[in-house]
């Protein structure tokens, strides 16, 4: 049987660090899962199909890791196993910005000269814009932001 492209060859430092995230409760499940892989990947043992049926996952995502693990070898054990940079804009609107914004929300219209009693996100947009809290934004984006405050306060303002 051939042997896997990719094989772990992990520092003792490495397998104790990779055992202390698989313990920690506080370590996401996908990272748990990475840190299993990179284990059963160290040295010769198993083929990454056996290690997949271990782990839960295909063998295609197994070679994916074990050659990640490889190809980030200069970066630190918990980075080694984080997913890669995403693509796409980058955001245009930091966090005390959304902070802003939504602190604008709570106030109510008549305190900034409206003669309405509350905030359509049209007019709020407006409003964040007159108040140069930023040059643009839609009122689509205005509601879509306030509904994840109103459900999850922190995704809010972390994206």
């Amino acid at each position: 049987m051939l042997a896997p492209k990719y094989r772990a060859q992990l520092k003792e430092s490495e397998k104790t660090e990779l055992q202390q995230l698989i313990r920690r409760h506080s370590t996401a499940q996908n990272i748990v899962k990475r840190a299993r892989i990179i284990l059963l990947a160290n040295g010769e043992g198993q083929t990454n199909k056996e290690i997949a049926r271990q782990v839960g996952m295909n063998k295609c995502d197994v070679t994916r890791w074990t050659k990640r693990w490889m190809a980030r070898a200069t970066e630190p054990v918990e980075e080694r196993l984080s997913d890669a940079p995403r693509s796409g804009a980058p955001d245009r609107i930091t966090a005390e910005q959304w902070c802003q914004i939504i602190a604008l929300a709570c106030e109510p219209p008549e305190d900034h000269g409206l003669p309405i009693t509350h905030w359509t996100h049209r007019e709020l947009a407006q409003e964040v814009v007159k108040q140069n809290i930023v040059d643009t934004i839609s009122p689509s984006h205005i509601g879509t932001i306030l509904k994840k405050k109103i459900c999850n306060p922190i995704e809010a303002v972390t994206g």
